[in-house]
């Protein structure tokens, strides 16, 4: 088993990635593979809303100019994914949504049933509300979101400052252990194991 974790800072040294750290250590410890992927600091494209994806059934966005196939591929390969995200003004890296957002709608199917958690790293701030705005594309994708003992904040704003959070790097160890756990339930048999759902009904309030 994978999880996948992307890195939604554009320091690839900073407190995010020692959080996501912390989280792939302990699923390392479990047995599960993690690879952190770097968000960087070349630009990340928005959704243009054009549907190509879906239209041509590409199974990825039609823009092939920055990261997000590579994203796109990769997920498909892993079994779990977890975001991790500096706040800024309350909300996550803007490139960071723009990429999500590409990435789990031109290849949903890809995504769908896997266990999905969100890290938010702050200051002082704003990190509620962060980590609600990286969850919310997940319930839309039945993504199991892997909770821990508190939200999934860590406090930090200098590098390594996160890594002086005792509770925030024990809440990362404790969602590593809750995804391992989960992921464990899932393949016992040794394939995927997701729950069949109704085909989906889309309603609209503009007659």
């Amino acid at each position: 088993m994978k999880v996948l974790l992307i890195n939604g800072s554009a320091h690839s040294k900073g407190n995010t990635f020692l959080a996501l750290s912390e989280v792939a250590k302990t699923l390392n410890a479990q047995g599960i593979e993690t690879e952190i992927v770097q968000i960087g600091t070349k630009p990340v494209r928005g959704c243009i809303g054009c549907n190509t994806c879906w239209d041509k059934g590409l199974g990825r966005c039609v823009f092939d100019d920055d990261l997000c196939n590579r994203v796109v591929e990769k997920l498909a390969a892993a079994d779990g994914l977890v975001i991790g995200s500096p706040t800024y003004y309350g909300q996550p890296n803007g490139a960071l949504l723009a990429l999500m957002q590409r990435v789990l709608y031109s290849n949903a199917p890809a995504a769908m049933g896997k266990p999905a958690a969100s890290v938010a790293v702050c200051r002082r701030g704003g990190a509620s509300a962060t980590y609600q705005t990286m969850n919310l594309p997940f319930e839309m994708l039945n993504m199991p979101i892997v909770t821990s003992q508190y939200w999934n904040i860590v406090y930090g704003r200098e590098q390594g400052e996160a890594a002086l959070d005792a509770e925030g790097m024990q809440t990362m160890r404790t969602l590593g252990q809750n995804m391992a756990w989960l992921l464990q339930k899932i393949h016992r048999d040794g394939k995927p194991d997701y729950p069949e759902y109704e085909p989906h009904v889309f309603t609209h309030f503009i007659r």
